[in-house]
């Protein structure tokens, strides 16, 4: 793993979306709208720009009931956030 600031995780709503990822193997948006505290635009607005940057991918399976929309860290995206975690803590050392 390289140490590496990284800006797209850097904000501090994708910073928490992604500690929130690395933990798990898939989140429900709800439960991101939830940690945030915050409007589905927001996290929306924040989704979309890992999104972009190829960090996570958003899924909404189809099924029986309500569609929830699961949210996973790609390769790329969990390196992203390892690196920019180290980063961190060489600043703190």
């Amino acid at each position: 793993m390289t140490a590496r600031f990284d800006e797209v995780v850097h904000a501090p709503h994708r910073l928490r979306i992604c500690a929130f990822l690395s933990a798990a193997s898939s989140v429900e948006f709800s439960a991101l709208r939830e940690l945030l505290g915050v409007a589905d635009s927001v996290v929306s607005k924040h989704l979309k720009v890992l999104q972009d940057a190829g960090y996570v991918a958003v899924s909404k399976p189809t099924g029986l009931g309500r569609v929830k929309t699961w949210i996973e860290f790609t390769p790329t995206g969990r390196a992203a956030y390892t690196g920019h975690v180290a980063a961190l803590k060489e600043l703190v050392d």
